[in-house]
């Protein structure tokens, strides 16, 4: 149970600053204060518009792989710069899983 209260004074524009955060987060506002105290690593939802993207990047990053394994056999240079450009949309996948 939580029963004791902690006031801390802080802007107007801090305080706007820590709801949005928290708010990106989907926790309270007292959850986020507690949990950047105690160096609780906290994710942020994913908006729509994120999922939406993201969702595109796997596509791309597999159609370009298809790509890259169909030219393997006739041209070797066009095959390695397709696969360097999955291996980049790849990186930047992973980038956006943290």
């Amino acid at each position: 149970m939580k029963r004791e209260y902690i006031q801390v004074r802080c802007s107007i524009y801090e305080k706007k600053l820590l709801q949005r955060r928290a708010a990106r987060a989907g926790i309270s506002l007292s959850e986020y204060i507690r949990a950047t105290a105690f160096d609780k690593n906290i994710v942020e939802r994913i908006t729509p518009d994120q999922l939406e993207t993201y969702k595109m990047l796997v596509q791309y990053k597999n159609n370009f792989t298809r790509i890259g394994n169909m030219f393997k056999k006739r041209d070797p240079k066009l095959a390695s710069a397709v696969e360097d450009l999955a291996k980049e949309i790849r990186t930047h996948l992973k980038n956006f899983k943290k």
